[in-house]
């Protein structure tokens, strides 16, 4: 994993997370904005998949690999559930799906480096 790329996802999921619930606060419905920053952290996360299974590919491989492909697969599949759940919701809630769906994933991502390297925990 890359760790700079990992920092930056959990950097973009957290302002995309304030941004959200400042919009439900505000009693504002999904609009497209949020819907194309939810595309962009999930662009993100899929970089950081993508980068994982090639190092997995020349050998490098966490101790419970595969814990961490379980875990890889739902850090990719969280962005995109959850945009297109809150754009069906279109209520204040429909920004709180992604805000809620934005705070889960740096906790997600902070489990996927300790499963890659457990020495640096």
């Amino acid at each position: 994993m890359v760790e700079a790329l990992t920092t930056t996802i959990q950097i973009a999921s957290l302002i995309l997370a304030g941004w959200c619930l400042v919009s439900t606060f505000r009693d504002q419905p999904m609009v497209v904005p949020h819907l194309v920053a939810a595309a962009v952290l999930w662009l993100l996360v899929i970089a950081q998949a993508v980068v994982s299974g090639v190092l997995m590919a020349r050998g490098e491989r966490p101790a419970e690999t595969l814990i961490f492909i379980s875990y890889l697969a739902t850090v990719v599949l969280i962005p995109p559930a959850c945009a297109v759940w809150g754009f069906v919701e279109r209520s204040r809630w429909g920004p709180a799906v992604i805000a809620f769906a934005c705070l889960i994933l740096p906790v997600m991502m902070v489990r996927l480096e300790q499963l890659w390297d457990p020495s640096r925990v």
